[in-house]
């Protein structure tokens, strides 16, 4: 009789147990956003994304990554939201049925930068591809992210424009890094190379030593940022309405005016174009 008390309670505290362990786990809501590095690097994320939680109660978790490997990861399903700069891509992931429609989000533009030596005397520049195919004729070293990131996809490109086979320079004077954006300037400034970065990240990076922007103003350094939920009938773990409710925010008057908001040493860094032309003031 008393060990089938004993027995009783035991089951009773561990069913206990088991009811409050899951309303843990309903109060801790969080989404995941696969994104490129630019926007974590930069500040950005870190700066807007409490306003968004604190509205919502919707924590965002972000994995930082160059945006080809975001996509790979958001395929997988490894996570609820996509936000990455790599236009035909991303319309290629919603195509194909991993998302399930693709937003503007931002704006903002690639750089040239480059040591104050100028070896290729490409500064002041506003002709990218000229620049670029310049670079390549002098051999000057240009340091590549190498790593499929939205950044790497727009480098290509542009070599491709200028008839530039950078495969074949490849361990010459074109150095891939196979790294992240931040982890590239500095290799690129260690060994007195030109990179071609988002201005955003540039703005914040740090260890600038004697580099300068040497290549800027071309149309053709336009970079799109898009945000996309990933399809749930592709993958069932897929937090739908919580994905949804942030990319809502973000393309609304709130997530705009807060990318607006968004500067170091007055600088702003992203422009806002989800709805071109009709920027509401948030209520």
């Amino acid at each position: 009789m008393l060990r089938r008390t004993f027995l009783g309670l035991t089951l009773a505290i561990a069913g206990l147990a088991g009811l409050h362990t899951g309303g843990a786990e309903a109060a801790d809501r969080f989404i995941v956003v696969q994104s490129t590095t630019s926007t974590a690097n930069s500040g950005l994320l870190d700066a807007i994304l409490p306003e968004f939680t604190a509205k919502t109660g919707i924590e965002v978790r972000v994995v930082a990554v160059g945006t080809g490997q975001a996509i790979k990861n958001a395929t997988n399903g490894d996570g609820d939201v996509l936000l990455v700069h790599a236009k035909p891509a991303e319309e290629k992931f919603v195509a194909e049925g991993w998302g399930v429609q693709r937003f503007d989000v931002m704006y903002n533009d690639f750089v040239v930068v480059g040591p104050a030596g100028d070896p290729a005397g490409v500064a002041g520049s506003n002709d990218v591809v000229a620049s670029m195919k310049t670079i390549a004729e002098k051999g000057a070293p240009f340091a590549s992210r190498g790593d499929d990131s939205g950044t790497h996809k727009a480098e290509l490109r542009l070599w491709k424009a200028a008839g530039v086979d950078v495969k074949a320079a490849s361990g010459n004077w074109y150095r891939e890094t196979g790294s992240g954006m931040g982890a590239t300037l500095n290799a690129g400034v260690g060994m007195g190379a030109y990179v071609l970065t988002d201005r955003a990240t540039w703005i914040s990076f740090g260890n600038k030593g004697d580099y300068k922007v040497a290549v800027e103003g071309d149309p053709k350094l336009f970079n799109q940022y898009g945000v996309i939920l990933v399809n749930p009938e592709k993958h069932p773990n897929v937090k739908a309405a919580d994905g949804q409710a942030f990319i809502d925010w973000l393309i609304g008057a709130e997530g705009q005016n807060a990318i607006r908001g968004f500067m170091i040493d007055g600088q702003q860094l992203f422009f806002p174009n989800a709805n071109p032309g009709e920027m509401k003031k948030a209520s």
